[in-house]
């Protein structure tokens, strides 16, 4: 199938901030649609079995292009067009927004904004899905919104450092740089949200804290915005024990990747325990994303989905295996 599409009426500096450098933008779209995208000046040819989708998403692009349009732009719009959906350019109506640094933050996908709501409206909330859905960052920015509403006093950020089983003794460095490297996808989500120099303040203050989970045990954190990144890592002890951390004025997000577990084989994962037990009690909210909601390069969306299906394969080739072959008994 080819589409021609015609921009009227010519604007050359529109026309620059749709294609991007070099045709960047439009590189990625032919990558997310499969198609093949071919323009002299603001006269396009879309060829592919999607070419229509393409179209629609480079319509919606030129209405949007008085601005240049970032690389993140494009990729965070096709999240949606490439699932076959409209373009969704700006917060729907009565949609929550995140007062961050960012202006306008928002759900980018229809789960998404239900996980911001569902963390918005609940004490407690859980974010389960593979890597790239927005899992940790909208859950750092609900609490960077949180603390700039004056809704919690302070922010607790913890992760599993699973990797060095928790024995951080033999790394070198104070407790800091022992720890940084487990907790650094933490302090990028807040650096872009809150700015570095702002973030620094508040580390300072004490108003930020970031910590593995082995630290927590014995406290009770009150009017805290919490959150347990990676917590498909913990065991079901430690999960009980940050679960009975929350205090009073507290809201806490637990997130985690079951596909993604490091734990000794044998042992359970906490959260899968915890997803399982808490699933319907009142004040918990639980949002399960898929790879239609990853929001980054639309390369790790089609990743994910090539994992899932390789996953069904060798789950249906085990269960086959492990079916017992029918026979005459021994007489």
């Amino acid at each position: 199938m080819i589409v021609k599409q015609r921009f009227t009426p010519p604007d050359n500096v529109r026309l620059g901030h749709l294609c991007g450098p070099v045709d960047e933008n439009l590189r990625q779209i032919e990558i997310a649609f499969d198609v093949a995208i071919r323009h002299r000046d603001h006269e396009f040819s879309i060829e592919g079995a999607r070419a229509r989708s393409a179209q629609a998403l480079l319509q919606a692009l030129w209405l949007r292009a008085t601005e240049a349009l970032s690389l993140d732009d494009i990729q965070l719009e096709l999240t949606q067009a490439a699932q076959g959906q409209e373009p969704k350019l700006g917060a729907e109506p009565g949609e929550p927004v995140l007062h961050t640094r960012r202006a306008g933050l928002h759900g980018r996908t229809a789960r998404q904004s239900e996980y911001i709501r569902h963390i918005l409206g609940h004490d407690l909330s859980f974010g389960l899905g593979p890597a790239g859905t927005g899992k940790t960052f909208l859950a750092v920015a609900c609490a960077v919104d949180a603390l700039e509403r004056n809704a919690v006093e302070r922010l607790v950020l913890t992760r599993p450092a699973v990797e060095a089983g928790e024995r951080l003794g033999f790394l070198p460095g104070d407790l800091a740089q022992k720890i940084d490297p487990y907790l650094r996808p933490l302090y990028d989500a807040l650096y872009d949200l809150l700015g570095f120099e702002s973030t620094q303040r508040l580390f300072e203050r004490g108003t930020i804290e970031i910590a593995p989970l082995a630290f927590m045990r014995g406290r009770t954190l009150n009017k805290a915005f919490i959150i347990l990144d990676e917590a498909q890592n913990t065991t079901a002890e430690q999960m009980k024990m940050f679960l009975t951390r929350i205090g009073f004025g507290s809201r806490a997000v637990i997130t985690g990747d079951l596909s993604q577990i490091d734990l000794p084989r044998g042992v359970p994962s906490g959260l899968a325990q915890a997803a399982r037990i808490l699933r319907g009690v009142r004040g918990v909210a639980l949002t399960e994303f898929t790879s239609a909601d990853v929001v980054r390069h639309p390369l790790v969306a089609r990743i994910v989905e090539a994992y899932e299906r390789a996953q069904a394969v060798e789950s249906g080739a085990d269960a086959t295996t492990a079916r017992p072959r029918r026979g005459r008994s021994a007489s």
